[in-house]
């Protein structure tokens, strides 16, 4: 038992060596982790879109349409940043992408209100960002609505303070965004962002070191001791060493990023910390299995880069996982990062308890355990033989297809030489056929 610990803790120390050793894997385990939720935090740290740049066409050219367009470049999402004679006028600055967005008063504007019937305002939004369309549609509805108090109160004459509040108003509403203050991105995608970047650093690392020790052991060049020769310690060796890289990593991305960027936290510590225990091991088997399909340092780069977006999509977190085809959500259950992702936000955002994640905390255990077994499976697969993968192991390999070679060459010389002794007997019986044919 104290000899498996000891060669346990061994593998440990020299995986931690040669994470250390390799500049690229450190770029993963580190560098990444480190910069670059800083980054995405930052880019979105404004949360919200606003004094999007629009055009006005006042066709109406009134007192009341100059009221309503007042009113709509000082709400906080608008900036009215000129006014056009019409809308050819206004379509080139659009195209020229000064502005984002049209607001178009019609003639008969004011002479509608007047005359007590519904007047329209229409707006036109550059569809390319649909926040421009969000900040456009929100300024003008806040404004339509404010006016619209306004007329009905003027029309409403000889009615108290209470009483005219009750007619222009008789149900009051409140809008109130819960779990997310700003009602912004930030909130509410950094979070998915930083979940996601423990999973794909940690699969890129451990792919690409699996990848140099496949060219190593392909070249012959691979030495390592005789404590690699247990699969579960070698399993359970490299676990660990990733394990305790990425609890650090862990701290720093879901508590002291989230605080320095002043995003929402009402996560309880120990169950964040009860989480993240199936979530890591469940990342941890699920990188060891798939390094075992990686033949350079290079391929799992290209692969798990590509989808990191996908698994953002797959996860449910910016798209209903229930309008999603079944084959698809079938899928996003087979990545740590799907419960990963959910089980987090709700932790973070709404101060979710233990108990109100069962579901992902359960699934998460769920695949740590298919993807141990998955990885004990490939080990025992790999270390099929009582050698070690290192120089003898190549040696023996060499030498066991050279003999195997020379057992077949040795069948087909075999056959080689049955057939030319039957061609020299054949040879023999016509030459005798035929000297005798003719003695006679």
């Amino acid at each position: 038992m104290m000899k498996s610990i000891r060669n346990l803790l061994s593998v440990c120390g020299q995986e931690l060596r040669k994470n250390i050793s390799d500049t690229g894997v450190m770029v993963f385990f580190l560098i990444v982790p480190l910069l670059y939720p800083l980054l995405y935090a930052y880019l979105y740290s404004g949360e919200v879109v606003r004094e999007v740049p629009v055009v006005a066409v006042d066709q109406d050219r009134s007192a009341i349409s100059r009221e309503f367009l007042r009113k709509a470049d000082a709400t906080p999402d608008l900036h009215i940043i000129q006014y056009c004679s019409d809308m050819e006028e206004a379509r080139e600055l659009m195209r020229r992408h000064k502005s984002y967005g049209v607001i178009l008063v019609p003639d008969d504007f004011s002479s509608l209100l007047v005359a007590g019937h519904q007047a329209t305002v229409a707006t036109y939004c550059d569809m390319s960002g649909l926040l421009y369309y969000k900040a456009l549609l929100s300024g003008a509805t806040m404004v339509s609505l404010d006016m619209n108090r306004d007329i009905q109160i003027e029309r409403l004459a000889g009615l108290t303070r209470e009483q005219l509040k009750v007619q222009t108003m008789p149900v009051e509403n409140e809008y109130i965004t819960m779990f997310n203050p700003a009602n912004g991105f930030q909130g509410f995608l950094i979070p998915a962002v930083l979940i996601l970047i423990i999973q794909q650093t940690m699969v890129l690392g451990v792919c690409m070191m699996s990848g140099t020790e496949y060219e190593l052991r392909k070249k012959g060049k691979l030495f390592l001791g005789r404590e690699y020769k247990d699969p579960l310690v070698v399993l359970f060796g490299k676990s660990l060493a990733y394990i305790l890289v990425y609890a650090l990593m862990s701290v720093y991305l879901l508590m002291l990023v989230p605080h320095l960027f002043h995003m929402p936290q009402l996560a309880n510590r120990a169950t964040l910390t009860a989480f993240m225990v199936p979530f890591l091991l469940a990342c941890v088997f699920f990188s060891i299995f798939l390094s075992f399909f990686v033949r350079d340092r290079e391929s799992g780069f290209l692969l798990f880069v590509f989808v990191s977006v996908p698994m953002i999509f797959m996860s449910g977190i910016s798209w209903p996982a229930s309008n999603m085809p079944g084959a698809w959500r079938f899928l996003a259950q087979l990545f740590p990062s799907t419960h990963g992702i959910n089980g987090f936000c709700r932790i973070i955002g709404n101060g979710a308890l233990l108990g109100d994640v069962r579901k992902e905390y359960m699934l998460l255990w769920v695949l740590a355990g298919i993807y141990f077994l998955c990885s004990l499976s490939a080990f025992l697969l790999f270390y099929r033989s009582s050698h070690i993968p290192g120089i003898e192991f190549i040696r023996e390999r060499r030498n066991r297809r050279r003999e195997i070679m020379s057992q077949r060459l040795d069948v087909v010389g075999d056959k080689i030489k049955t057939v030319r002794a039957e061609i020299r007997e054949d040879v023999r019986e016509r030459r005798d056929r035929n000297r005798n044919q003719s003695n006679g």
